[in-house]
């Protein structure tokens, strides 16, 4: 029975671990750019979009269609950039335990 609490104990400790990368990805920002840097956006590493910058000689009445394909290309970057940071945050946590595809922590 003593493993049985140890292991109780690491998965305790794995739950504090866990609860604190969540914590840091929700306040850690990424950005994401296209056009060049004309259209940057920030998200937290968790995904939430905290921003959107755009530089004004993109805001053009006939070039809607244009600005809207920048914002989803840096949208899309940072989208890629913040699920980055979160893998190589649970690479750290888990101390490069490889996860089955698919298999996402937290459950």
């Amino acid at each position: 029975m003593k493993n049985l609490g140890q292991m109780m104990k690491q998965a305790q400790e794995m739950q504090g671990r866990m609860e604190e990368m969540q914590t840091r990805l929700s306040e850690t920002e990424v950005s994401g750019v296209s056009g060049g840097g004309m259209v940057e956006v920030t998200m937290t590493a968790k995904g939430e979009a905290k921003g959107i910058k755009i530089d004004p000689a993109l805001v053009d009445p006939s070039e809607v269609e244009v600005l809207e394909d920048l914002l989803v290309a840096a949208i899309n970057d940072a989208k890629s950039k913040a699920e980055a940071h979160a893998a190589e945050e649970m690479r750290k946590l888990t101390g490069g335990l490889s996860l089955p595809p698919g298999f996402k922590l937290p459950f």
